[in-house]
């Protein structure tokens, strides 16, 4: 009998101590997610992934005490029709700060610019819908070999504009200090380099590090 007894207290303390850890892991705050989605400017073109920017970020992110993971949900190749269709696979997940950098693959095979941002508008309501407290970051592009004329004019203003109406942070040009460097970019002239990729993640971390430290209830750095 006296068995019988020890052996049920035995049961019943393990079963407490079982929900216990599940009670205490429930409770544990849940990491805040950064994706970036975008194309092989973001993808890191033949880089490892942690050469590219996305990754160079959770660096920036530890340094600034900011509790983030970052997923790199970019495709080389990317265009806005194509995130589209690769967006809903993502939105199964919970995203605290959504990077934004697609459509220079669009511009370069001259899709209307309406197009373009219809197709942005509608990756960014998708995205709110389904984490309405996210915050947005766009990540602007020109075309290269910048003229005056209207469509590469529209084109570089749809970004800032897609920005204002969302209420979202503003890369204004991903490649600046980079575009147009041999020494920052691979032998085509179009893509970073490991080198090239840092001055990405900083032009990057100027308009994501204050809405970070926002979403993280942390004030915003003043120093630099």
């Amino acid at each position: 009998m006296m068995k019988n007894c020890r052996g049920l207290a035995a049961l019943m303390l393990s079963i407490l101590c079982a929900q216990s850890i599940r009670a205490a892991r429930h409770d544990l705050p849940r990491m805040k997610t950064i994706l970036v989605f975008g194309d092989s400017l973001s993808d890191g073109f033949l880089l490892k992934r942690s050469e590219a920017y996305p990754a160079l970020l959770i660096e920036k992110l530890r340094a600034a005490r900011l509790d983030y993971q970052v997923v790199n949900a970019s495709a080389s190749g990317g265009t806005t029709d194509g995130g589209l269709r690769r967006l809903p696979a993502h939105l199964k997940r919970k995203i605290d700060i959504f990077v934004l950098e697609l459509g220079i693959n669009d511009a370069l095979r001259g899709v209307p610019i309406d197009e373009i941002r219809s197709n942005l508008q509608e990756i960014i309501d998708q995205v709110k819908a389904h984490n309405p407290n996210v915050r947005i970051a766009i990540v602007g592009m020109q075309l290269p070999n910048y003229t005056t004329d209207e469509y590469v004019f529209a084109f570089g203003k749809t970004f800032s504009e897609l920005a204002a109406k969302n209420n979202a942070a503003l890369v204004p040009y991903l490649l600046d200090g980079v575009a147009g460097d041999p020494s920052l970019n691979l032998a085509d002239g179009i893509h970073p380099n490991a080198a090239g990729q840092k001055i990405l993640a900083e032009n990057v971390w100027r308009a994501l590090e204050p809405i970070a430290r926002k979403a993280a209830g942390v004030p915003t750095s003043t120093v630099r």
